[in-house]
């Protein structure tokens, strides 16, 4: 279900992309690039980075997490006082910049960035933005990597200074954000109440299985009740 509606909010998002920005460029609109729109951080190598004493630390963001959107429990761990440039909170538009190429907003917990990953942020721009124009050039950036394949492809940071960003004037930004910020919050709400869903999921249902958790009590009618106005 949270790949069909994101999916759908992502062709939707793709398509008001190509008309309200690469369609309607005007004289008005400034060049810029990648890197001045936006900060890629590049990750730490985290095995340098091990919980100690009585550290619980963090699960470390590698590209098998982020292609699966989460941590899973044999995920390695780091530190938990890493520095927060490198610290992964729910809703950072991270991207895997060598292997698989990926760019997805993250939804999996507080994490530590691996190495090979980019943490995107901006003190300029807002999330929305730097990450329509980062996806609109990973098509080139997949082919760049690919040609760059004799062990792992991967993408150099020129990569990101060659790549173009248009930015619309004032008032057509500010149109733009009521356009696209509403629909990519609501990927970021479906990713993050999803994998919340699933974590209450794996915690009640060991109970119920054992009975530590008895449901024989309880009415569907009572829970049911307020889909038919009771």
């Amino acid at each position: 279900m949270v790949r069909f509606v994101n999916g759908y909010l992502g062709e939707l998002v793709d398509a008001l992309f190509k008309r309200e920005f690469l369609e309607s460029i005007d004289e008005s609109w400034i060049e810029a690039t990648l890197l001045d729109t936006a900060n890629y951080r590049n990750g730490l190598a985290m095995q340098k980075f091990r919980p100690e004493g009585g550290d619980l630390g963090l699960p470390v963001l590698k590209i098998r997490e982020l292609s699966q959107g989460r941590c899973a429990a044999d995920a390695e761990r780091c530190r938990s006082d890493i520095d927060e440039s490198v610290h992964v909170h729910d809703g950072d538009l991270i991207f895997s910049w060598s292997g698989t190429l990926l760019l997805d907003f993250w939804a999996g917990g507080d994490a530590g960035l691996n190495q090979h990953l980019f943490k995107v942020t901006s003190n300029k721009y807002d999330p929305w933005f730097y990450y329509l124009w980062t996806k609109y050039h990973m098509h080139k950036f997949v082919a760049l990597a690919k040609d760059r394949a004799t062990t792992m492809g991967h993408i150099k940071r020129s990569a990101l200074a060659d790549s173009r960003v248009f930015v619309p004037n004032a008032n057509r930004m500010r149109e733009l954000k009521a356009i696209f910020e509403p629909l990519v919050d609501q990927v970021i709400s479906v990713k993050v109440e999803s994998r919340k869903l699933e974590e209450l999921r794996d915690a009640l249902l060991p109970k119920l299985i054992s009975g530590e958790v008895n449901v024989s009590n309880v009415s569907l009618e009572r829970l049911n009740s307020h889909l038919f106005g009771c």
